[in-house]
């Protein structure tokens, strides 16, 4: 009897798997695929600055993409994007700390040359971004089909494990489009964070079916969305970084990490470098760090040098200027720590959601620790001070670039620590025009008449040099 209820099973489960290549090749028909080598789709579409919205509650600021090209050897891999781009919402700064200011001509370039870390991101946005990359890799990773009905309509989704360990399912309506992808992906703030591709209103371009319409999203937020006008197949593609660079962008990352240093800036005051700045103080029975950057690295250096310069205290606050990404990256990490996180009252519930969404797909130390989020918010002031240090936070009011703005004011040092509303330009570096963050920034300390000598940028400029007050005026014309 275990014996045919075993044969049984097996049956099952080879017709499952027989179903899945039949519904992945049908497909892969339908849409033209089967010998589908490159690539290379043309547009016009937008882009969203992910983690950088102006508030909590609103969507990612966007990007125009005036003109789009990306051209893909699925078999290299390699991926080559070229695209004409224009500020949207809410800029983030350009080079030198200004709004960006009419066009960027991007060229974005990943081959098998690269860092491992972008071919691997490119084999697995390939997965998500076009439906010919998902049938191709559920076509080799064991992938199982089952029918389901979303929206009155009827699908084989089709499904397999992503190499992130987080299933990856399509669903292939009834002519053997791709209509949607579906997985989840791993976010240093939000944790495991649903990760979706809509494809709609296919055409045919020279016997290949391609979406004309593309969008995707990220925890219920637009990342990007495509409207597509031309498509070429099987081109010579011939991809080759740029001169000089080995990735994408700027270059692709790589070598070790910064070495932390750190600098006194008073007594029991000290500035933290090696990445994102911080600020350590060293109050009477606990330990204040402004700022928990970037990723859970650089917290866990921030974490060790605040230990080495304060032994034998706990870090009781950390300091959150704003709720961008990349400066709240390193919060959960403090979490486990056990640090309270101060941060703006409009941030609280946001925070509290995020850091109760697990974090399966890459955990870390909060996975660890199983630490609930303490907070204390403010709105216009708050002070800190155990009776010797003093530690001033305001919120930056009419910030161009996060409604809940905070920057810190030592009153003893005579110090500034503001984020992202002054990224000094490099010395001599030609400025265009002033930019609207400088002179808000400068309104403000103007009103809380603020006695200040420097600034610490917690984007320390790349010379390591310090900010004096005269570097601010200058900048806005004073």
């Amino acid at each position: 009897m275990i014996k045919t209820c075993l044969a049984a099973l097996v049956l099952v489960t080879a017709a499952i798997a027989q179903d899945a290549k039949t519904v992945i090749a049908n497909a892969s028909k339908a849409l033209g695929a089967d010998n589908l080598k490159t690539i290379q789709y043309s547009g016009s579409g937008a882009d969203f600055s992910l983690g950088q919205a102006q508030n909590p509650s609103s969507a990612w600021p966007r990007f125009t993409n005036k003109t789009y090209t990306r051209t893909i050897d699925f078999d290299a891999p390699a991926s080559s994007l070229q695209r004409v781009r224009v500020q949207g919402e809410n800029p983030p700064r350009g080079g030198g700390g200004q709004p960006l200011i009419g066009e960027q001509n991007q060229n974005q370039v990943v081959t098998p040359a690269s860092p491992p870390a972008q071919v691997q991101q490119l084999q697995s946005e390939l997965m998500m971004m076009l439906p010919y990359g998902f049938l191709r890799a559920a076509a080799s990773n064991n992938a199982s089909v089952k029918a389901q009905t979303m929206g009155g309509k009827k699908y084989d989704v089709v499904s397999f494990m992503g190499p992130n360990k987080a299933p990856i399912m399509g669903y292939i309506n009834a002519q053997g489009m791709v209509d949607r992808l579906e997985t989840k992906i791993d976010n240093a703030v939000l944790g495991d964070t649903p990760f979706e591709t809509t494809f709609s209103d296919y055409k045919d371009f020279g016997g290949v079916k391609f979406p004309t319409h593309i969008l995707q999203k990220q925890g219920g937020w637009s990342t990007l969305e495509l409207m597509i006008t031309d498509v070429k197949s099987n081109i010579a593609a011939n991809i080759q970084p740029p001169p000089g660079r080995g990735g994408r962008g700027p270059g692709g990352p790589g070598g070790a990490p910064p070495q932390v240093e750190s600098e006194k800036l008073g007594d029991g005051m000290y500035l933290v470098l090696g990445g994102y700045a911080a600020v350590v103080a060293d109050f009477k029975n606990y330990i204040v760090v402004i700022e928990g950057p970037q990723s859970e690295a650089r917290a866990l250096a921030i974490i060790a040098e605040a230990k080495k310069l304060v032994p034998n205290k706990p870090i009781k606050y950390v300091v959150n200027t704003h709720v961008h990404f990349d400066h709240a990256s390193g919060l959960r990490t403090f979490v486990a720590e056990g640090a309270t996180i101060i941060t703006h009252q409009m941030n609280k519930a946001y925070y509290a959601k995020a850091f109760a969404t697990p974090n399966t797909l890459n955990p870390g130390k909060l996975e660890e620790a199983k630490k609930k989020p303490k907070f204390e918010t403010m709105t216009e002031k708050k002070v800190l001070t155990d009776g010797n240090h003093v530690i001033e936070l305001y919120r930056v009011q009419g910030s161009i670039h996060n409604d809940g703005m905070i920057m810190a004011y030592l009153p003893k040092e005579k110090i500034i620590i503001e984020a992202d509303e002054f990224n000094p330009p490099a010395p001599n570096a030609p400025v265009a025009n002033i930019s609207p963050y400088w002179t808000n920034l400068q309104a403000n300390l103007e009103r809380l008449k603020l006695d200040y000598d420097r600034i610490i940028p917690i984007h320390y400029p790349a010379d390591n040099r310090k900010v004096m007050k005269a570097e601010l005026l200058k900048a806005v014309g004073k």
